[in-house]
Order: C-alpha cells, then sequence, then structure tokens
C-alpha cells in the first residue's frame, strides 16, 4: 500500500506541479499586465466568486461526499450498478449547478452588492468606488458559467480517481492557466478594459477542461448519459453526506471570501495584495497537501469498506508524516523569503516595489497558517471516508466564527494584513479540532514514531532559517540587482535551505522507512 500511495501521489505532485508551474507564469502576466490596481482588484474578485462556489459543488463537498459512495458501488465488481449511481448523480448535480449559474450571470449585480458591500455602498452614494461595482458586475456574467463547466470537470476527476487514474484529473487544471496566459497576451491587448480579456480566459479555461476529461471516461467505461435521480438511493447518500460537507469542507473558502468583503472597504490594492500572497501560498499547498489528500481519500474509503481499522490509522499516519515533511519547510522557506519572491514572479510592468512590500506581509501572515492548512487537507479526510460529514461541519463553524472574531479584532488595528493573520488562525482551530476528534474516536492518534520524526523536522527547518538569514543578501541589494541576479539568487537559496534541510534530518535519522505505511 505505501508503494502505491507514494506513486500516486507522485503522479498527482508532477502533474499539480505542471499546474501550479503555469499558475504562478499565469499570474506573473496578469501582475505585469495589471498590478495591484482596480482593475486588478475587480478581476480577481469576479474570479474569486464561481471559484468559491465550485468548493460547494465539486471538487470540495461533493467530492467528499461522492468518493466514499462511488468506492462503495465499485467494490461490490457490479459496473452497470456503478455506470447508474454516476448518471444519477451526474444528473441531480448538472440540473442544481445549471440553475445557480443562471442565477448568477442574471443576477450578478445582487451577488456583486453582496460580496462587494464596499462597492456597492459607493455605487449608491456615487463614491470613487463606483466604478468598480459596474466592473465586477460584468465580469462576472462572464466567469460564472465557469462554475458549472468546473463542476463536471471535478465529478469527472472523482471518478477517474476512484479508479485509480489520477494522472487526468491532475493535469486538467493545465488548461485554465494556458487559456488565462492566452488571452492575457493576444486579447487583453486589444480591448479597452484588460481585464474583459481576463474574464474571457477563464471562461475558455472552463470550456477546455471540460471536454478534456471526456475522452478519458469513455475509455473507462464511465461515460454516461445523465439522469435526473433526487430520490436515487446511492444519490439520496451523497446529499446526505454532502449538506453538512457544504460548510464543512469551504470554511477556509467562506474565510477568503469575507476577507474580500471587509477588503472591499479598505485601500485599493488590498484585494490584490492578498491575491498575490494567496496565490504563492497556493503552490505548495497544492503541490503537497492537496496532492496528498487526493490519494489517501479513496485509500482511506477502501479501508473503511474493508473494515481494516489498523491500515486506515496507519494510511492516516503516512498522510501526516508526508505533509510534515514537505509542510515544515514549505512553511519556513515562504515566511523568510517572501518578498524575493514577490520580486522574482512580479515585479515589473504595474507591479510595483511597494506592491511586494505590501504583498510580502500579508504572505507572511498566511505563510504562518500553511502547516495547518495542510493538516486539514489531511485529516478531513479520515471523517469523510468513515461517511462522517457533520462533525467537521461542527468543528467548521467553530473555525468560521473564531476567523469573523480575529478579522473584526485585526482587520481594525492592521488592515488587510489582519485578514490574512485571522485567517491562519482560524485554520490552526480547525485542524486542533480535526486531529482531537479523531484522536477521541481512537480512529488516529499521532505514534511515538511520528513524533520523534517532528522534532527531527522541526530542527532541520531551524538549520534551513538559519543558513538562508545567513546567506539572503539586503532588500536593497536585490532592489538593485536585474532580473536574471534575482533570479539566480532566489534559486541558489532555494536550493542552499533544502540541502540544509534534507542533510539536517538526514543526520537526524530520518529514513525511508518513516515514509512508508504499516499496511
Amino acid at each position: 500500500m505505501s508503494k502505491r500511495l507514494l506513486r500516486s501521489g507522485l503522479i498527482v505532485s508532477t502533474m499539480t506541479l505542471v499546474s501550479r508551474v503555469l499558475g504562478l507564469v499565469r499570474d506573473v502576466v496578469v501582475a505585469n499586465l495589471m498590478g495591484a490596481g482596480a482593475a486588478a482588484d475587480v478581476f480577481f474578485f469576479a474570479n474569486k466568486i464561481p471559484n468559491f462556489l465550485r468548493r460547494l459543488f465539486a471538487e470540495g463537498a461533493f467530492s467528499q461526499a461522492f468518493v466514499p459512495v462511488l468506492t462503495e458501488y465499485h467494490a461490490t465488481g457490479d459496473m452497470d450498478k456503478t455506470r447508474q449511481l454516476i448518471a444519477k448523480a451526474s444528473g441531480t448535480l448538472g440540473v442544481l449547478v445549471s440553475i445557480v449559474t443562471l442565477l448568477g450571470i442574471l443576477g450578478s449585480g445582487v451577488v456583486t452588492a453582496l460580496f462587494g458591500a464596499g462597492w456597492f455602498i459607493d455605487w449608491l452614494n456615487d463614491g470613487p468606488a463606483a466604478p468598480k461595482f459596474e466592473l465586477a458586475s460584468l465580469l462576472l456574467k462572464i466567469t460564472f458559467p465557469y462554475l458549472w463547466f468546473i463542476t463536471f470537470v471535478a465529478l469527472s476527476g472523482a471518478i477517474l480517481n476512484t479508479l485509480g487514474k489520477f494522472a487526468v484529473s491532475s493535469f486538467t487544471p493545465v488548461f485554465l492557466n494556458v487559456a488565462i496566459i492566452g488571452c492575457a497576451l493576444f486579447l487583453s491587448p486589444q480591448l479597452a478594459q484588460p481585464e474583459i480579456g481576463l474574464a474571457i480566459g477563464v471562461f475558455l479555461g472552463g470550456l477546455i477542461q471540460f471536454l478534456f476529461q471526456i475522452p478519458f471516461l469513455i475509455k473507462e467505461g464511465a461515460f454516461v448519459r445523465p439522469q435526473w435521480g433526487w430520490n436515487d438511493p446511492g444519490v439520496t447518500k451523497i446529499r446526505t453526506l454532502m449538506i453538512p460537507a457544504l460548510f464543512g469542507v469551504s470554511v477556509s473558502q467562506i474565510n477568503l471570501l469575507f476577507d474580500t468583503f471587509i477588503a472591499s472597504f479598505l485601500a485599493t490594492g488590498s484585494i490584490s495584495w492578498l491575491y498575490y500572497s494567496d496565490r504563492l501560498l497556493e503552490f505548495p499547498l497544492g503541490l503537497f497537501g492537496i496532492a496528498i489528500a487526493t490519494v489517501i481519500l479513496p485509500a482511506l474509503s477502501r479501508k473503511h469498506v474493508e473494515k481494516t481499522s489498523a491500515q486506515f490509522a496507519s494510511t492516516m499516519d503516512w498522510g501526516v508524516r508526508m505533509v510534515l515533511l514537505l509542510g515544515i519547510p514549505a512553511m519556513l522557506g515562504l515566511m523568510v523569503l517572501a518578498k524575493p519572491m514577490l520580486m522574482v514572479l512580479f515585479m515589473r510592468g504595474e507591479f510595483t516595489p511597494v506592491d511586494v512590500e505590501q504583498a510580502s506581509m500579508s504572505l507572511l501572515a498566511y505563510a504562518s497558517g500553511l502547516l495547518n492548512f495542510m493538516l486539514i487537507k489531511v485529516l478531513a479526510p479520515g471523517y469523510y471516508a468513515r461517511q462522517d460529514t457533520k462533525t467537521p461541519v461542527r468543528f467548521g463553524i467553530i473555525a468560521m466564527i473564531t476567523n469573523m472574531f480575529f478579522n473584526a479584532i485585526f482587520a481594525y488595528f492592521y488592515g488587510y494584513i489582519g485578514l490574512a493573520m485571522a485567517t491562519a488562525l482560524s485554520a490552526l482551530v480547525n485542524a486542533a479540532l480535526l486531529y482531537r476528534g479523531l484522536h477521541m474516536a481512537n480512529v488516529y492518534r499521532v505514534t511515538k514514531t511520528t513524533l520523534w520524526f517532528v522534532a527531527r523536522l522541526v530542527a532541520g527547518g531551524i538549520a534551513m532559517v538559519a543558513s538562508l538569514w545567513y546567506l539572503m543578501p539586503e532588500m536593497s541589494v536585490w532592489l538593485g540587482w536585474h532580473l536574471g541576479h534575482r533570479v539566480l539568487w532566489l534559486a541558489g537559496l532555494i536550493l542552499a535551505g533544502a540541502t540544509v534541510y534534507l542533510l539536517t534530518v538526514t543526520i537526524l535519522g530520518v529514513r525511508v522507512h518513516h515514509l512508508r505505511t504499516d499496511s
């Protein structure tokens, strides 16, 4: 099992790496085109809303409820019954998401007023942010259909992952990045409002991803005609699991939307600074945390069906160890190298040194919560695989209330930086509650071996930070260098930090057997 998980994890991480690298290229192109001004704020807003709903209808709540049930059906060996479940689930989900998408397009002004209240109030009073409200309403009409496409992309990905075909769904996001980059380079410069070209790129990216996965479903015999099946036993089980998961799995997204709501009252650039720092955070989160979670959910679901509790706990422990091994250096590296990374990736065109300074502060706050974000991705499947979606909801409610409380305090004193701080702290609360629940239920408890493993990783992280602080030039020196010089220095620092980390943990006794399961 450990070899299969490592192989699957490597496949997902490799495909995700390609996607994330292109995602960074996309953000570099967008930053060069629009910087962190009003137009950038509006585009990121219009892109964030359908992506939030994607978490509800697509790979978030739906996938967490769908994969365990599909695994149950697939384990019977009756492919006709499995295809019937796919048909009923896709048809029912399709009708619901079609209604939501249509309402979103027609009511884009209402959606903008709800999540961009600061802009809406200015629009009512002819304030300086009034044009933002009008532009956001227009862009939402273009980006909202992305929700419909990506819902079926996520459904297809969940099916293929359950069948052990991880590469396709992990590679698919590449097409979104390619579409946005293409539109940013060739369409946006031809338009009076470049942000409209980017919104068209989001629409095309969703369409291409949708079309890409169809041949693979046909090859696996899983491409079926959607049917309405609200009362079908399998669909009933999925929606019973999904309803609480709608909230539980999307807490971080709700927190980000709440951040956007508050940021609409803050200075121009706040949403953009938060976006660029969040994008750097998403790179290791997607590459490691989400990749590991993707491969362990089907594995945990199988262990639950087979009623092998010891192997279930062993698989959970493997996921936690992998997250810690990769997450600790990623978190510390982002915090120490925040400014150099932002300079190398974004500081050109409309993105200024002032934007680097502002975005680095929110990146520092976000990065402090990276390990907890990653642990949430691994601990939550411990509930979903057992078809328990209610318990994470209780924890999600507590985490969201905590986030709102921290937002009210920190945003008042620290502005947009306080929003990132609150998000990171709420992730700590969520991760702690998830682990405590598994521990109390005797489903998963951290072993002594893992505790010693963590201690060695922390020592390696400290050594890495010390070496980076020693080697890193002053920021004034970075500003005086040309881009090529900055790239070389940043690459050298990353390589040096990784080398020190790996050497330290190896000297302290970390070995390959620590990355295996007992199953």
